[in-house]
C-alpha cells in the first residue's frame, strides 16, 4: 500500500513537472513571437522615418521646377507631418491611415514630374527618386515581415492550449500592416 501510494505520487509530480514545463515552453515561444512582431514593426517604422528624411529633398528638387504647384507640395509636407505625428503615438490603425495619405500625395506629387520633362532627367532628382523607390521596397518588405508575425502569433494564440497560456500571460492579436482599397487599384501607365 504504501508503495503504491509512492507510486501514484511519482506519476503526480511528473504529470505537474511536464504540464509546468509544457507551459513555460509555450510562455516562452509566445514571449520570443511577440518581441519579434515589435522588432519587426520598428524595421517598419525605420523604413517610414527613411521616406520621411527623403521627402523634403524630393520635394525642394520637384520645387525648383514647379513653383506654381504649392498645393501639391502643401499636401505632402502635411501628409508627412501626420505619419511623424502617428509614428510617435505607435498607433498602427493611425499610422496606416497616415501613411496612405502620404503615398496618395506622393502620387500626386509625381504627376506634376510628369509635367515637366526637364525635371525627370536632372541627376538629383533621378537620384533621389531611386533612393525613394528602394526605401519603398524596404517597406514593402519590412510590412511583409511584420505582417508575417503577425500572422504567426495571432495562428498560435487561437490554438488550445496556446490560447490559455496567451490568455495568462496578457498576450493578445495583433492587427496587421493594411494597405488602403486606393492603394490595392492598378495604376495607369501614360506614355
Amino acid at each position: 500500500m504504501k508503495k503504491t501510494g509512492l507510486i501514484i505520487l511519482g506519476v503526480v509530480i511528473l504529470a505537474i513537472i511536464a504540464l509546468a514545463s509544457m507551459f513555460i515552453g509555450t510562455y516562452n515561444k509566445l514571449q520570443t513571437m511577440d518581441e519579434n512582431i515589435n522588432s519587426n514593426w520598428a524595421q517598419v517604422e525605420n523604413q517610414l522615418k527613411r521616406r520621411n528624411d527623403l521627402i523634403p529633398n524630393l520635394v525642394n528638387t520637384v520645387k525648383g521646377y514647379a513653383a506654381h504647384e504649392s498645393q501639391v507640395f502643401s499636401n505632402v509636407a502635411e501628409s508627412r507631418s501626420k505619419l511623424s505625428g502617428a509614428m510617435n503615438s505607435n498607433d498602427i490603425k493611425a499610422i496606416q491611415q497616415s501613411n496612405n495619405e502620404l503615398n496618395s500625395a506622393l502620387s500626386r506629387l509625381l504627376m506634376v514630374v510628369e509635367r515637366y520633362p526637364t525635371l525627370k532627367a536632372d541627376k538629383s532628382f533621378i537620384a533621389l527618386q531611386d533612393e525613394l523607390s528602394g526605401t519603398e521596397n524596404r517597406i514593402a518588405v519590412a510590412r511583409k515581415d511584420y505582417n508575417d508575425s503577425v500572422k504567426e502569433l495571432n495562428s498560435a494564440i487561437r490554438r488550445f492550449p496556446t490560447s490559455i497560456i496567451a490568455a495568462i500571460s496578457g498576450i493578445k492579436s495583433r492587427d496587421y500592416f493594411e494597405i488602403s482599397e486606393a492603394e490595392k487599384a492598378v495604376p495607369q501607365v501614360k506614355f
